[in-house]
């Protein structure tokens, strides 16, 4: 069942986060992204008032500017261990599961559980925002949903993230706020990029986009290109 409530599309899931998926009832209201400061509520929906649209402009003008650095001795464990649990700061860390399964607990519907496990989601449905594709996913075919890192690591490593702390990095490794479960192929093709690179294939999808992409890099005073920067300002003009 969909209903739209606030601006916010809302999905009525048949199951819920630490349920085995029998008759619970969960809720996934994809969320505009200037009313969701710490990622907890899932996906994005469009920004579309004029309103909403010149505030996610004075967001993206706070961003710092800066050229792009060495990528030279970044791996993905500078970062620490994928999808761990031991992030400080930052909702769902320590809480006994993995950030990637709480990812999809709370963008996907219709979720169902392993046996015996409240963490490890095996099947769900998810509704990807920067496709606009209804994914039926198993966990056995696990690449078919991705999460994306909204600021990529490698980018995040150039454009200073490398002379942070360790902890700091696993903050935003794992920090909700920078984390979308989306469709596989197209998170591959993301790869690195940066707003002038890359944007997500549905057009009303793109403000929104941006305006996580600039929550982030402000939370972490982590600056951009001039080029993204450019890009990200003309997505909500």
């Amino acid at each position: 069942m969909v209903a739209v409530v606030s601006g916010a599309i809302v999905l009525v899931s048949l199951a819920a986060h630490g349920t085995t998926g029998h008759g619970a009832t969960q809720v996934v209201a994809r969320a505009n992204p200037l009313e969701n400061p710490d990622g907890t509520k899932p996906g994005l929906v469009s920004i579309t008032s004029r309103g909403d649209k010149a505030a996610a402009v004075r967001l993206i003008k706070q961003v710092r500017v800066r050229g792009p650095g060495s990528k030279q001795g970044y791996t993905r464990a500078r970062f620490g261990e994928n999808w761990a649990d031991t992030a400080l700061g930052v909702p769902f860390a320590h809480n006994g599961c993995r950030t990637r399964d709480d990812l999809l607990a709370r963008d996907g519907r219709d979720l169902k559980y392993r046996h015996g496990s409240d963490c490890v989601v095996v099947s769900m449905k998810l509704n990807d925002p920067y496709t606009g594709k209804t994914i039926v996913w198993r966990r056995r075919h696990a690449d078919r949903v991705q999460v994306d890192h909204v600021v990529p690591l490698s980018y995040e490593w150039k454009m200073g993230a490398s002379r942070w702390s360790k902890a700091k990095r696993v903050r935003i490794a794992n920090d909700p706020l920078n984390l979308i479960p989306v469709y596989g192929p197209i998170n591959e093709a993301k790869g690195g990029s940066g707003p002038a690179s890359w944007l997500p294939p549905v057009r009303s999808i793109r403000c929104a986009y941006v305006a996580r992409f600039a929550q982030v890099a402000v939370k972490y005073d982590l600056p951009v290109t001039k080029a993204d920067k450019a890009v990200m300002l003309s997505q909500c003009r």
